[in-house]
């Protein structure tokens, strides 16, 4: 992107914006060239619940927001739309819509990654015959080849947070979608793809490689949508988007909706974004990411990782050449444990639990469960409920909270655990991000469970600055990766205090309370 000015007065300073569409709040930032927020804006996502266990957003809503929060931080800021070079997206992965190729009509609501409507359908795929002999011709394949691929789709499964079952369910149970699908007239699209299509009004229909990663239809060792998952999920590969590098020329912003066309030059999964943004560069570097849920990735460089369970092999981004693949483990409730606990008026502002959870030497034997929407790895049982257990007539409000705070630092070393067992990559770094990554409590016990140094950053809105950081590469606003880490700051590094054998009995005893919330669903 040139920023040549050719009149008498000095040139303009121009900016770039990181936009972040979060499972619980949309972000907009705006970066000066030292990567410093000169204006910001944020507006709380809605999520709609249909029935018990779906997850929905309005789209209509959702681009209102979107909208009005680039005007509004680009105010902030103080600065005109013309000052703005690059436009970086990051958005919440898995979550998708469908919608008329022709009049651009959405034929439902976006589906949230949390949306646990095919819990029964992903099931019956990966009991399937077809899913059997799948996993038995990797097998043969892998035996004959040696080839990792093959190992590493003999222990595919599909599971609710990928869009590829949720996709399918609704083409079975939309006949409108069904209709279209068959009359090829279908659009399926991730966030960032509807976003990318609403802003050009149209002319730009695209997704990146972080995105497609996660859906469940992306081979990546092929680096393309595969034909087999897709298959196996009952997806046409038909509604399915182009893939574009991370950090590209997408397109531009149709005038009419800021005034100016404004390029936009990445869109980028919300973790693989954070990760950019924390300058985890280097194969070994590991993110921390505690938002709505927690996502632990580490960079497993040019390589997929192989993993038998638990880990997820992901894009990290693909620019020009390069491409950086990632090993994903995430549980699917943190900030929505502690959101909860806040309705129920056990505190009145988050930041109040640090100080609750210190004031106590223990949770005095209470256990908090997680699991809102099921547990994930490694123990992968979407009919798990949350839970308190051990509570006695002394138990105060302050035990229940300290025990939350607990709960999230023990998903955390299980997490942990499950990367130093699968991954063979020696860690290099370990960086946090995310709301509840404010929680000293969380950080220092996390530290101590892993025995680990926890490096919190200067600026939480990673996902944010992930995103216009590869915006900002792609029009030249920074020249490259190292410019970017020398930009990074630290606020506060956690070193390990207490030993392992300090928490050995709780983190049992809580383990053994995960193991009796399992499967409740199903019994209930």
């Amino acid at each position: 992107m040139s920023e040549q000015y050719n009149g008498s007065e000095p040139q303009p300073a121009v900016f770039v914006l990181g936009l972040d569409v979060g499972s619980s709040v949309i972000r907009c930032h705006v970066y000066d060239r030292a990567a410093r927020v000169r204006g910001s804006s944020a507006q709380k996502v809605t999520n709609i619940y249909p029935q018990p266990g779906w997850v929905e957003i309005d789209p209509d809503i959702l681009w209102a927001q979107f909208v009005a929060v680039i005007k509004d931080a680009v105010k902030a800021a103080g600065i005109q739309m013309s000052q703005v070079v690059g436009l970086g997206i990051s958005t919440q992965r898995a979550t998708f819509i469908t919608w008329n190729r022709k009049t651009g009509k959405h034929f439902h609501n976006f589906i949230s990654w949390q949306d646990l409507r095919a819990t029964e359908l992903v099931k019956s795929c990966n009991n399937s015959l077809l899913m059997k002999l799948f996993h038995t011709y990797c097998q043969v394949g892998y035996f004959f080849t040696r080839r990792k691929r093959f190992l590493s789709a003999s222990h595919f499964k599909f599971s609710t947070q990928q869009a590829a079952v949720r996709l399918a369910w609704i083409i079975q149970n939309m006949p409108e979608v069904q209709e279209a699908v068959e009359e090829e007239n279908c659009c399926f699209g991730t966030i960032d793809t509807w976003l990318l299509h609403k802003l050009t009004k149209g002319s730009a229909y695209a997704t990146d490689f972080s995105n497609a990663s996660t859906t469940g239809c992306f081979d990546t060792y092929k680096m393309c949508w595969s034909g087999v998952l897709t298959f196996l999920a009952s997806v046409p590969l038909s509604v399915l988007p182009p893939i574009k590098d991370t950090s590209h020329n997408f397109g531009s912003v149709d005038e009419e909706i800021f005034g100016v066309p404004i390029p936009v030059v990445a869109l980028v999964g919300d973790q693989q974004s954070a990760m950019f943004g924390e300058c985890c560069f280097q194969t070994g570097d590991v993110k921390l990411t505690m938002g709505t849920g927690t996502f632990l990735d580490i960079n497993t460089g040019k390589d997929p990782p192989f993993t038998a369970s638990g880990f997820y092999p992901l894009i990290g981004w693909k620019i020009g050449q390069e491409v950086v693949c990632l090993a994903e483990v995430n549980a699917g409730d943190t900030g929505t444990a502690i959101q909860w606990a806040q309705q129920l008026d056990l505190f009145t502002d988050a930041a109040e639990t640090e100080k609750m959870a210190t004031s106590l030497e223990d949770s005095e034997g209470v256990y908090f469960v997680p699991s809102f929407s099921g547990l994930q790895a490694p123990l992968h049982d979407p009919c798990a409920c949350a839970s308190f257990m051990g509570l006695k007539p002394s138990t105060s409000k302050y035990h229940l909270v300290r025990a939350i705070l607990e709960s999230i630092a023990f998903r955390n070393k299980q997490l942990y655990e499950i990367m130093q067992k699968e991954i063979h990559i020696p860690v290099t770094k370990i960086r946090a991000d995310g709301g509840v990554c404010r929680n000293g409590f969380i950080m220092q016990m996390t530290s101590d469970l892993i025995n680990e140094t926890i490096d919190r950053p200067a600026h939480f809105d990673m996902s944010c600055l992930g995103a216009a950081s590869l915006a900002g590469l792609a029009v030249g606003f920074w020249k490259d990766k190292e410019e970017l880490k020398k930009l990074r700051r630290s606020e506060v590094v956690f070193k390990p205090q207490k030993k392992w054998e300090d928490y050995e009995t709780n983190m049992e005893n809580w383990v053994k309370a995960v193991k009796r919330s399992m499967n409740w669903y199903n019994n209930a």
